[in-house]
């Protein structure tokens, strides 16, 4: 069964409403109807090759923050096997359960059996996103990067978790340098001198698993300082706040630890995205945002589960949204950089479950 191509839909229809520029392209993009036809057009259009075969930027008339710009055409969705057990809203767009458990506004405490799928999953992951990271350099797209998780995933029976989630259109995300998060991998090729996040979340034994981590792009961007400053101070934010985590730890506390050593490095912490509980939902309570003086509701108890991955700058922390409603860039255009991992709350502190391994690319640099 065939998904719709309108970028606000994602069901699966049996509709053999196909767009005719697409089917010139040998490609089938179907629509449930000619009402997501219409209402999808101004978006899906974006995905056309140009006439003259060349990549383009789909919106030209946005003003943008900094030199980054997508480079179109996307490719159409990657599928995914029938016996790969799936979410439920890999099918329509629309995460159900995630959206009933909001209102109970309960953090789920896993059992043994269950925190033991949870780690194998987290070692899965792990070793996806190394094996993608062992890619990156200068001239590779994000798309590659984007075939070559999806292939991973599958090769282990993972569903790559950001797939048509509320409509997202590729298998991660990837954000360079002034995309703070939720970057669409496109055609673009990388430089020397860039800064790339994978953020990776699979699928496995009916849970997800969460990690991202930020790279550097050559060897130019490990020579400026600033870049420098910036992926190293939020690496070390993470762990500094990995460090309080254990039972009895108020998650609002876990802002001030992050925020405090961002300032002390010259770096602003973003405030629109925080860290969330996961486990059989991609997300959920308990929220973890990564600023000072925040409000978040919890306290840490074993057997929770949950991410932390703050976002920090060097300008300014608000952000700036593309119009493909899901790149968040920063507003002047500076540099953002992220870290996550995903933790589980033991009786004495905590267990990283998407630790780095001795042998996993990237990885610290010294401060210049």
């Amino acid at each position: 069964m065939a998904v719709c191509a309108a970028p606000t839909c994602g069901n699966e229809t049996e509709s053999q409403l196909k767009c005719p520029v697409c089917l010139k392209g040998l490609v089938e993009s179907v629509f449930c109807n000619q009402t997501c036809f219409r209402a999808g057009w101004a978006v899906h259009k974006a995905v056309h090759p140009a006439e003259d075969g060349k990549e383009f930027d789909p919106f030209p008339n946005f003003t943008y923050s900094g030199p980054l710009r997508p480079a179109y055409p996307l490719l159409p969705r990657r599928t995914v096997l029938k016996d790969i057990k799936k979410p439920d809203y890999a099918q329509h767009g629309k995460p159900i359960s995630e959206m009933k458990n909001d209102r109970t506004g309960k953090i789920t405490i896993l059992q043994e059996h269950e925190i033991n799928k949870m780690r194998k999953v987290g070692k899965i992951s792990r070793a996806i996103i190394d094996k993608v990271a062992s890619h990156i350099k200068p001239g590779v797209t994000t798309d590659e990067l984007d075939a070559i998780l999806h292939k991973e995933c599958l090769a282990r029976g993972a569903y790559p978790s950001p797939l048509n989630y509320y409509n997202f259109p590729k298998s991660m995300c990837t954000s360079v340098n002034e995309v703070i998060c939720h970057g669409i991998p496109d055609q673009r090729k990388l430089e020397d001198g860039d800064i790339l996040n994978l953020d990776v979340t699979i699928y496995l034994y009916g849970y997800h698993s969460d990690l991202n981590e930020t790279y550097y792009v050559g060897d130019k961007a490990k020579c400026d300082p600033d870049t420098v400053r910036l992926v190293e101070t939020t690496r070390e934010a993470l762990d500094l706040a990995i460090a309080k985590v254990k039972p009895g730890l108020i998650f609002r506390e876990l802002g001030s630890v992050i925020e405090d050593h961002a300032t002390k490095n010259g770096c602003s912490v973003v405030r629109t995205y925080c860290g969330h509980g996961i486990n059989s939902l991609f997300h959920c309570q308990p929220n973890i945002p990564h600023y000072a003086k925040n409000k978040a509701i919890g306290i840490a108890k074993p057997g929770m589960v949950f991410t932390i991955e703050p976002m920090l700058c060097l300008g300014t922390h608000r952000d700036l949204t593309w119009p493909d409603g899901w790149t968040a860039a920063t507003q002047d255009g500076k540099y953002s950089a992220q870290f996550e991992h995903m933790l589980l709350v033991t009786e004495d502190g905590c267990e990283v479950l998407t630790a780095r391994n001795d042998d996993s690319p990237g990885g610290a640099v010294k401060r210049i």
